[in-house]
Parts: structure tokens; C-alpha cells; sequence
């Protein structure tokens, strides 16, 4: 399997334009035509085009140019030179790309198919006949092409997910992922077992479907790029309804509840804005006193008691998971 990117930072360039030629017709009885030198062909153009066949951009080779068709050289007889071909660059939806000199956004690709012209392909130069004038009708010169447009590009991949999975390492996340979706993430006892982010899809009875993203577990400091920091934090960004997932054998429950918030704060005010539910997991050991005393420390809060090993609970999340949809 691929090794996960979701920066990397290319350069783009697209087509010169073809030259234009100098030309002049000739036939017998007619030794001395007027110029016919065509035009030169326009150069390609590169295109950045989100496409669902990638997840994430370890296609692509860091620094690499990835460059456009230059347009072909004007012939006599008036015959332009072929156009160069355009050059598509294909990224996973939720592909941001940015401008590596001061930062800036250039574009923000998140549906399949979208398309952007990131670097457009240099004009063809004019041919000698298009100088032709009443007063210099033989002119012996013509334009050479211009260049294409080359420049670097940072591309940052932010998943596109309806609902994410948030919590400290080992929090149970993604056991609780295979459980209720298509995804088959690494899973072992100890912190960190998820490295990188995990996409997995629930079908609905009515066939529809949403996407739910397991993202490596956060640590106090996350915002400032401790642990998988930054890398963690910019994934969660798009989806539309949190899960804070709290491991019930784990210390200081309401305290890790607002660390994780605080860390999502820090980065993105807006992300404790959206729809959320908190999910106590590994129920399955702890009995029944413990567990309501948990619940009794999170007052005003939607609060799902689960396992995801023995699956208690399973259809209970999948009717709050619909709700804070909706």
C-alpha cells in the first residue's frame, strides 16, 4: 500500500508557444510570392482536477514539474502549428492548494470532477504573413512563442468526512470504525496505532450513505503540532458532526472531554461550534454503578454508552449519528 501524503509541494508548467514562420509562397511562373508563413500552435495548459480514484496525494512526486504540451511551429502555406496538449493534475477531493510564497489560498477542490486552470500555456507566435503591409510587403520575420506559465504549489489535503471521530490515543476509535463501516484500520492496545487518517462509509437503509473519518488521536499541545499535531487537526476541519470518544477506564473523564475541545479550539474556533455527541467507550468493563456515575459527570450533553467490542449500544449510535445529521 501506498505510504499516506497529504502535503507535498510541486511545481507546475505549462506550454510554450510554438514559433511563427517565415515563409513565402512558391510556384512555378511565380518566383516571388508573398509571405505564408502561419502562425505558431498555442501551449498547452495545466489543470489541478479532483478525482474520488485517489484518497490522498502519494501519487504524486514532491518537487516533480509536471508540465503541458508546448504548441508546435507555424509551416508555409499559411498552416498554423498544432495546439499543445493540456496537462490535468488529478488530486483527491478536499485538495487545498496554496501559494508556497506568502500562503496564501489559490484554490479549494472538494467535489469530484471540479476543475482549475493553475498555470495557462503561452501564446503562439504570429507567422511573417500576418506582418504583410502595403508598405513592407515581404517582411522576412515573425514571432517566436511566448512562454507558459510555471509556477510552485503547495497541495493540502483535508478529508472530506460528515462526521469525525475525535479522542485521546486509544480512545477505541478505530475499533469502533470497523465496526460500523467498511474500513479495515490497524488496531492494537497502545497509543498511536493510528497514524494516519482513516476514511469509512456507512450504508443507510435507504442507500444512502455518509462518511465518517478516525483521525490519529490528539495529546495536550496538539495545536502547536505535539504528537500528530497539525497533521491530526487539519482533517477535522471539514466534517460536519464531532464524536468525542472517552475510554471509561481512562482518569479524569470531564477533564479529557475538555482538553480535546480546548486543543480543537485553539485551532479552528469554529469546530466547537458543530453538532457533537460524547461516546463512552469500552463499557464492557465497567459495571453498571461505575458507568451511571461516568454518565452522571457529564450533565447536558449527548451522551452514548457503548462497545464497540461486544457491540452494545451499536444501533443507539447509529440513531444519534442520523439525528445530528438532520
Amino acid at each position: 500500500m501506498a505510504k499516506f501524503t497529504d502535503t507535498i509541494t510541486i511545481q507546475v508548467r505549462a506550454g510554450k508557444g510554438g514559433q511563427g514562420a517565415v515563409s513565402f509562397y512558391r510556384e512555378k511562373y511565380i518566383p516571388k510570392g508573398g509571405p505564408d508563413g502561419g502562425d505558431g500552435g498555442r501551449g498547452g495548459d495545466v489543470y489541478l482536477e479532483a478525482s474520488n480514484s485517489f484518497y490522498n496525494l502519494s501519487h504524486l512526486f514532491r518537487d516533480r514539474v509536471y508540465h503541458a504540451e508546448s504548441g508546435r511551429q507555424g509551416m508555409g502555406a499559411n498552416k498554423h502549428g498544432r495546439d499543445g496538449k493540456d496537462y490535468t493534475v488529478k488530486v483527491p477531493p478536499g485538495t487545498e492548494v496554496r501559494d508556497p510564497e506568502d500562503d496564501s489560498q489559490i484554490c479549494d477542490l472538494t467535489q469530484d470532477g471540479q476543475r482549475f486552470l493553475i498555470a495557462k500555456g503561452g501564446m503562439g507566435g504570429r507567422g511573417n504573413a500576418f506582418f504583410k503591409t502595403s508598405t513592407h510587403q515581404a517582411p522576412r520575420f515573425a514571432q517566436p512563442g511566448m512562454p507558459g506559465e510555471e509556477r510552485r504549489i503547495v497541495l493540502n489535503l483535508k478529508l472530506i468526512a460528515d462526521v469525525g471521530l475525535v479522542g485521546l490515543p486509544n480512545a477505541g476509535k478505530s475499533t469502533l470504525l470497523a465496526r460500523i463501516t467498511n474500513a479495515k484500520p490497524k488496531i492494537a492496545d497502545y497509543p498511536f496505532t493510528t497514524l494516519i487518517p482513516n476514511l469509512g462509509v456507512v450504508q443507510r437503509a435507504d442507500s444512502t450513505s455518509y462518511r465518517i473519518a478516525d483521525i490519529p488521536g490528539i495529546i495536550e499541545g496538539a495545536h502547536r503540532g505535539l504528537g500528530l499535531g497539525l497533521s491530526f487537526l487539519q482533517h477535522i476541519e471539514r466534517v460536519r458532526v464531532m464524536l468525542f470518544l472517552l475510554d471509561v477506564t481512562g482518569e479524569d473523564l470531564a477533564y479529557s472531554l475538555k482538553l480535546l475541545r480546548d486543543e480543537l479550539a485553539t485551532y479552528n474556533g469554529e469546530l466547537t461550534g458543530r453538532p457533537c455527541a460524547v461516546l463512552l467507550t469500552k463499557t464492557d468493563l465497567v459495571d453498571e454503578d461505575e458507568l451511571r456515575k461516568i454518565i452522571d459527570q457529564f450533565p447536558g450533553e449527548t451522551i452514548v454508552p457503548l462497545s464497540a467490542h461486544s457491540g452494545h449500544n451499536i444501533d443507539l449510535l447509529m440513531r444519534t449519528i442520523d439525528a445530528l445529521l438532520e
